[in-house]
């Protein structure tokens, strides 16, 4: 929906709205809210609402702790859940320093620039992730147990699926918020879920996903659960990934074709890009020591490679026609702040493009199964947190893309992170008790 700040405050007025919601989320991909009444919302949009920067993770010190909030009036949606009288209606925003000029943490603005550069080399981005999660059950204060809602496996239906109904609702919220899902299902684990939906431009798909968490978790409570986005919440059973599908578009036409057309050069070169960069951004897309324990197993990648089709690769193509055919990177997962994985995602893409790189040969293997001559000649992802840090520590390309401050504060809460993680002798027990019923 993209509206004038005028037709907003109309259409609040005219719908019954009483209560705004201000979405932003913090260096970390962590949502975060402030609720203001309607009629406070043209000033929102005029000066901005201020709220104590300090108290957010990764944002500034009590020094200067004062930003201000101003509401994206394309990203207004009506609640559903929160039926008149009395609509609640939620935008995502935009942070400013109290001088006017942007913030420099403020993530979503970071793959907003990414996204203009794209677009200044004549194209246009598109992006369709696809979202796992696992389903528990509560106990009788509705706090989340390790016991998830079925057994079911993939594409399973009941009795062996029971969030059959749950999804549905899901999908109808999100159709009734703008959000068209495409396709939504059972996934391998136990309680695992996947909700699809249709790809857009970048910061849309960013926005998209992170009401799509909000909607998980809001229709998992009222039927009972808890919905967690943990890439590894069971030991032994797969994780969650976020599968990111991308593809190009010039003057409005997909330039990925698929094999029996011979790949495009130019999204060779994007792909190229990718694989080159995805090392160093490995610790964005993979934030969590928890989400090491996803990779290299259970369909998850953990070398550097592509191929058709081949579900063991960190990139493939999947078998598709038309505006549909697209890259799909296998690695992130959905713990990941959507709008710094973009933005350097695409950066990525968009360095190979300006550079013209050339695209390996595909690896048509089960890397699975593969010989182990074969896999000394491909570059691994990062085994565990510390090494991604290392490789993003080191990358000019990432300190080009969110810059030095940004690059420092992430680097070193991760750093915390990770050394608290080697600090324990019970790695489950960590998991639980850090990511467990947050994440």
């Amino acid at each position: 929906m993209n509206n004038t700040a005028n037709e907003v405050l109309e259409f609040v007025k005219e719908n019954d709205v009483k209560f705004i919601r201000l979405n932003f989320c913090d260096l970390f991909g962590t949502q975060k809210s402030i609720s203001i009444m309607a009629d406070e919302l043209e000033s929102a949009f005029e000066n901005g609402v201020s709220f104590d920067a300090h108290a957010v993770h990764g944002f500034k010190d009590v020094k200067q702790s004062d930003l201000l909030l101003f509401p994206d009036p394309a990203t207004l949606m009506v609640l559903p859940w929160r039926p008149g009288p009395g609509r609640i209606v939620r935008f995502y925003c935009d942070i400013k320093n109290p001088d006017g000029s942007f913030y420099t943490h403020d993530s979503r603005n970071i793959l907003k620039q990414t996204a203009a550069r794209c677009d200044k080399l004549g194209y246009v981005c598109k992006i369709g992730p696809e979202c796992e999660f696992f389903l528990f059950k509560t106990d009788e204060n509705g706090d989340p147990t390790d016991n998830p809602l079925d057994h079911g496996g993939y594409l399973d239906i009941l009795p062996l699926d029971r969030g059959g109904d749950i999804r549905r609702e899901i999908c109808l919220t999100l159709e009734e918020m703008g959000i068209k899902p495409e396709t939504s299902h059972h996934e391998q684990g136990p309680g695992q879920n996947e909700i699809d939906f249709r790809f857009g431009d970048a910061l849309t798909g960013a926005d998209n996903l992170q009401t799509l968490k909000t909607v998980v978790r809001e229709i998992a409570a009222r039927n009972g659960c808890f919905a967690s986005f943990m890439p590894k919440p069971i030991a032994d059973c797969p994780g969650s990934g976020m599968h990111v599908n991308l593809s190009l578009t010039k003057n409005g036409l997909n330039i990925f074709k698929n094999t029996a057309e011979g790949h495009s050069d130019i999204a060779e070169s994007f792909i190229a890009g990718i694989l080159a960069k995805i090392p160093e951004i490995t610790i964005f897309l993979n934030p969590l020591t928890n989400s090491y324990e996803r990779l290299g197993k259970f369909e998850a990648p953990s070398y550097v490679s592509w191929s058709h089709q081949n579900r063991s690769q960190l990139i493939r193509i999947p078998a598709a026609t038309g505006e549909k055919v697209r890259m799909e990177l296998r690695s992130p997962d959905p713990a990941m702040n959507p709008y710094l994985a973009f933005a350097l995602i695409i950066a990525a893409g968009t360095a190979g493009i300006e550079s013209g790189m050339t695209l390996p040969p595909a690896l048509d293997e089960d890397l699975y199964t593969a010989d182990e001559a074969v896999l000394r000649t491909l570059t691994p992802l990062p085994p565990n947190m510390e090494e991604a840090i290392r490789l993003a520590e080191h990358s000019s390309f990432v300190q080009n893309v969110v810059g030095d401050e940004l690059l420092t504060k992430y680097l070193a809460s991760k750093k915390k992170e990770a050394a608290d993680f080697a600090a324990v002798n019970n790695k489950a027990e960590f998991y639980r008790k850090r990511y467990f019923g947050i994440i």
